[in-house]
């Protein structure tokens, strides 16, 4: 059970990204909705932090695991920014940086793997994840409260587009100190 558990967790995160973003476009006009939408993106949340932590605790990590987590992230964030720039809960220009720092990580790591190295993670990945999955729900929802022209999930959005610029930045870096012929080509 306790060496299944943390892929069930990923698999089960995978399960919910139709049926978030399914809500997400249905529910415009339908509070109900909205708030479902928004709770299950809580859920698929808590299952990225309780997936890793127990995986680690348990000792249980595996390479099958890592690659179902990293790819359930992806789908997830992007698939549901892709879904709130279509019903106009975020800002087309956020949504791009966001996902271009994971496809532009996601070659990073890949190139970094051809030589057999690795970039280890920064304290800005998980910085960015952390403000990604607070924006997305916040989004979601969308609370009619605005600060300086703004909704503040709007800020919460950009605060996250912020973090993966950074992030972005600290893997290219991380990249070029292992490569750094590669990264001047």
């Amino acid at each position: 059970m306790r060496r299944r558990l943390p892929n069930a967790l990923v698999l089960v995160r995978i399960a919910l990204i139709p049926i978030i973003i399914g809500l997400v476009l249905a529910a415009e006009s339908r509070a109900g909705l909205r708030l479902l939408a928004t709770v299950l993106a809580v859920v698929a949340s808590v299952t990225d932090l309780l997936d890793g932590y127990l995986a680690r605790r348990w000792d249980v990590t595996s390479m099958l695991g890592a690659f179902l987590d990293t790819t359930a992230d992806k789908l997830l964030v992007s698939g549901l920014l892709v879904a709130l720039v279509a019903v106009g809960h975020a800002s087309p220009w956020a949504a791009f940086i966001i996902i271009a720092r994971e496809l532009v990580v996601m070659g990073l790591r890949g190139l970094a793997a051809m030589d057999g190295t690795f970039i280890p993670p920064s304290i800005w990945g998980k910085i960015k994840a952390t403000l990604q999955f607070i924006a997305i729900p916040m989004a979601i929802a969308r609370l009619p409260v605005e600060l300086a022209g703004l909704y503040l999930d709007e800020w919460a959005m950009w605060l996250a587009a912020l973090a993966a610029l950074l992030s972005g930045w600290d893997y290219f870096r991380g990249f070029w100190l292992l490569h750094p012929d590669r990264a001047e080509a």
